[in-house]
């Protein structure tokens, strides 16, 4: 009975399909339902008014600075200015080329209010500033390795992030 499947990440024109195609089945089924479909019918409605709310809405703006500590002070930092993002246990590092900070963010909330194309995803525990990327290598073991300009560090990328270095 599935009326479409959508993909992750959604496209807010793939979702609107999906939306208009509902609301076709759900017009088709109240013609010939009792009172029982059309409560059903009410509350899906105000569903996808909702979640057509949701897409119309302006795209919150990426982050443009990160606030960390260093020591007992903390420090704005310029995101063009990150390496990367590791998560250690309970703190998210950050690494400049200059100093290493904490923040209590984790990697994954950084994820979604980071620019996509400044931060790539490489592990669920890693985001790596695109133009800080060196290249990529292979261990004796196969896994792929990021290098990062100027910093010693090799950033392990997981299967599921590999695709994005099939480009280069």
């Amino acid at each position: 009975g599935a009326i479409d499947y959508v993909l992750k990440p959604t496209e807010p024109d793939r979702l609107k399909i999906t939306i208009d195609r509902l609301k076709e089945r759900l017009d088709s089924s109240s013609n010939g339902g009792g009172n029982g479909a059309a409560s059903v019918n009410d509350s899906v409605t105000a569903m996808l008014s909702q979640l057509a709310e949701k897409i119309a809405a302006p795209k919150p703006k990426h982050l443009q600075w990160i606030q960390a500590s260093i020591g007992q002070d903390l420090r704005m930092i310029p995101v063009e200015d990150i390496l990367f993002f590791r998560s250690d246990e309970k703190y998210t590092c950050v690494q400049t080329a200059g100093f290493e900070a904490l923040i209590r963010k984790p990697v994954r909330d950084l994820a979604e209010e980071l620019d996509p194309s400044l931060f790539w995803q490489i592990h669920r525990a890693t985001l790596v500033n695109v133009n800080a990327i060196e290249g990529v290598t292979r261990d004796i073991r196969g896994r792929h390795l990021v290098l990062v300009k100027g910093r010693p560090e090799k950033l392990e990328v997981s299967r599921s992030f590999l695709h994005l270095f099939k480009q280069m």
